[in-house]
């Protein structure tokens, strides 16, 4: 070790409080007490992670049919998460069937097929699919059941002192029970625990969690808070003083995010498959300490321990060495290396009728001193995968506090990864959209043609960094873009065309936030009107600073992000250009020549880029005054007086009538052509101009 590298010590447990508001829940229903409940252990990251966990309170429901009161299982539903779920997300099943479904049980063999039997037992026509973990909570005869995986539980769960520090924390009012694959007989064999250990108030599921009921709602959710607060505390006076992960040998890279900028299109590109990647980056201070740790090499190599982590990051992550991360041969050696491994794997453990081998690629790459990078076919997913392996890496920490760290058994972790059930689940997942696994970076974002261009490629499933010089309206239209598809999707960069330090980081965040790029819209404009006397020099050189140079340089800053990505089918270039760029215009000579300059550097980069499968394509505008900012300044009054007449309404049937098609041309016209050019639907399109001006002969191309 580095005698001048500061062994920093392990990162405590959170631990976590209740958060009950008796007033609150005094207003509601049964139900709602347990979605209340669920709401409250989802949202606490202390608690459960997304997605994980679940819970089920067995109330009273009038059957539909007899009009009698029955007892229903109220259990949260596959696929769902407690923090964010809603009523709907709940299985509602008949209590009395569930426990029937045992005459059909002969064994673990039959897991898979008590999961069929399940959709019988539905209450009330409910079409929430049941969780594998059903039998968990209608086999154990608590009025309230709580089943949960905070990273502080999972330690005690995956370590090899973690029954000896159950036993020692709670006394025996906490069981424990050895690995076994959620199902049904997982419920029974919990069933027959609690049946044989009256005195035990919740089961450590060895690898899995904790599950604990109570005869309340508040006090179920209290009891699972207070279990684990007992465990952090437990597990930070066993941390106390003491480095993790045999401490500290590489420090944190203080040029990290501009190595990550560059590391991540350098590995997507190198990500073979049907589908594009998507990129997350982490230097959070879990992913730091582990990277940076004597026994990353170690820990990494043995993968995750809980199933929700596991698939989520695969079976092991990808390590790369720091020092060579700009070397091209390297990184594909090692990603070819991996793919091989995980072919290697899956050889070893499939079964006569496992699903056809997935995607090889690794999901998580860790750099010493850089941090964790995680990809897959959406930007959510991908950040989900960074955070999975985070409490991963939390777990590893508390583990090897008492003992030994356990992972998965090869073979097991196999079995849960293709798992028919989860192979049945992902087929009836809806085909993703076109554009899921692009990445597009639109200049001028804040403007009109800017800001529906990124609503059209959002709406394909792309992800989209906006740039604009107008700080305060990129603000606003990220927000009400995050609101429409997610705060994930969407980036904002500052970013003032005209400035070369400026393009650069913007590419650079796009880079470093969604893994590199595959679409460019430059769109950033100004436009102007005058006389050649009255055209300054200044204003002469604003339009071509703009509209020439903006568009070279964030072209040129574009071309080492979609050269990566040659071999993954191309990419493409959308420059806006106008009408004003191929049909003369009196008193806008700046304006139209900045404009054909654009134009025609477009026609010059699609020569250049063809060769490394990067496609340029033009659009041309004209008169898009409805939302474009361009038209709320001088320019509308300039070309109102120059065509002589009211800037108001008058100038936009003055447009529309000039038009042969006597029709308005809006933000959302040229959007749509953007993201035509910009999508494989134009994969053989390149070098080609498309008027979007309602008929301009004037702008005819040919």
């Amino acid at each position: 070790m580095n005698a001048h590298t500061p062994v920093a010590p392990a990162l405590p447990f959170a631990v976590p409080t209740s958060r009950w508001d008796d007033a609150h829940a005094a207003t509601l229903s049964p139900e709602e007490l347990l979605l209340y409940r669920s709401n409250l252990l989802g949202s606490d990251l202390t608690v459960t992670n997304f997605g994980g966990g679940n819970t089920s309170a067995k109330l009273t429901g009038t059957d539909p049919l007899t009009g009698e009161e029955v007892p229903v299982l109220w259990v949260k539903g596959s696929g769902g998460d407690i923090g964010s779920m809603k009523l709907d997300g709940f299985s509602t099943l008949y209590q009395e069937k569930l426990l029937a479904l045992e005459a059909h049980y002969s064994g673990p063999d039959d897991d898979d097929t008590m999961v069929g039997f399940l959709p019988h037992c539905t209450f009330n026509l409910n079409g929430r699919a049941a969780s594998i973990d059903t039998p968990l909570h209608s086999l154990l005869p608590f009025a309230h059941v709580d089943h949960v995986h905070p990273d502080a539980i999972i330690a005690l769960a995956a370590s090899s002192g973690g029954a000896a520090a159950t036993k020692e924390i709670w006394g025996g009012r906490i069981g424990w029970l050895p690995w076994k694959r959620p199902g049904y007989t997982l419920g029974v064999m919990l069933r027959d625990y609690v049946s044989a250990h009256p005195e035990v108030q919740g089961v450590m599921l060895a690898g899995h969690g904790i599950i604990c009921w109570a005869d309340t709602a508040k006090a179920a959710y209290e009891h699972t808070i207070s279990l684990i607060a007992d465990a952090a505390r437990y597990l930070n006076k066993a941390m106390a003083g003491k480095p993790a992960f045999g401490g500290q040998i590489v420090a944190p890279n203080p040029d990290r995010h501009a190595i990550a900028a560059d590391l991540m299109p350098r590995l997507r590109g190198l990500m073979t498959g049907a589908r594009r990647k998507v990129g997350h980056f982490s230097d959070d201070a879990e992913a730091l300490e582990f990277t940076g740790s004597a026994h990353l090499q170690r820990l990494a190599a043995l993968g995750t321990s809980c199933p929700d982590h596991f698939l989520r990051t695969k079976i092991a992550p990808l390590t790369l060495d720091p020092a060579r991360l700009t070397d091209d041969a390297y990184l594909a050696q090692q990603l070819a290396d991996y793919r091989a491994l995980y072919a290697a794997y899956y050889e070893r453990c499939k079964r006569p009728n496992s699903p056809a081998m997935r995607d090889p690629n690794p999901v998580v790459v860790l750099v010493p001193g850089l941090g964790r990078i995680t990809f897959a076919t959406d930007k959510t997913t991908a950040r989900l995968a960074g955070e999975f392996y985070g409490n991963a890496i939390n777990v590893m920490r508390g583990a090897e506090a008492i003992g030994d760290y356990i992972a998965l058994d090869e073979q097991e972790a196999f079995d849960i990864e293709y798992w028919l059930l989860e192979e049945a689940k992902l087929q009836r997942m809806p085909a993703p959209k076109p554009m899921v696994g692009r990445i597009a970076l639109v200049t001028g974002g804040a403007g009109g043609i800017g800001a529906a261009t990124a609503v059209r490629l959002l709406k394909e499933g792309a992800c989209v960094l906006l740039a604009d010089r107008d700080g305060e309206a990129l603000e606003a239209t990220r927000t009400g873009l995050a609101q429409r598809f997610g705060k994930d999707v969407i980036r904002t960069a500052t970013c003032d065309v005209t400035d070369e330090a400026a393009v650069a980081a913007a590419f650079a965040t796009c880079a470093r936030e969604f893994g590199g790029l595959d679409m460019l819209v430059a769109n950033a404009g100004i436009a102007s009107s005058a006389t050649i006397e009255e055209t300054t020099l200044s204003l002469w050189h604003r339009n071509h600073d703009v509209l020439a140079q903006g568009y070279f340089l964030t072209a040129r800053a574009a071309w080492p992000l979609l050269k990566r990505m040659k071999d993954q089918g191309g990419t493409s270039v959308v420059f806006i250009g106008s009408k004003n760029a191929v049909a003369a215009a009196a008193g806008a000579s700046a304006y139209a020549s900045a404009k054909a300059a654009a134009n025609h550097l477009a026609r010059c980069l699609a020569l250049e880029g063809a060769p490394d499968g990067i496609r340029v394509n033009i659009v041309n505008p004209d008169a898009v005054i409805r939302g474009s900012r361009i038209w709320d300044g001088d320019w509308r009054k300039e070309r109102a007086a120059a065509n002589k007449v009211d800037a108001g309404e008058e100038l936009e049937a003055h447009y529309r009538n000039r038009s042969m098609l006597k029709r308005d041309v809006l933000p959302e016209d040229i959007a749509e052509a953007a993201a035509w050019l910009a999508s494989d639907l134009s994969a053989k399109s390149t070098g080609n101009m498309i008027n979007v001006d309602a008929g301009n002969v004037q702008a005819f191309t040919r």
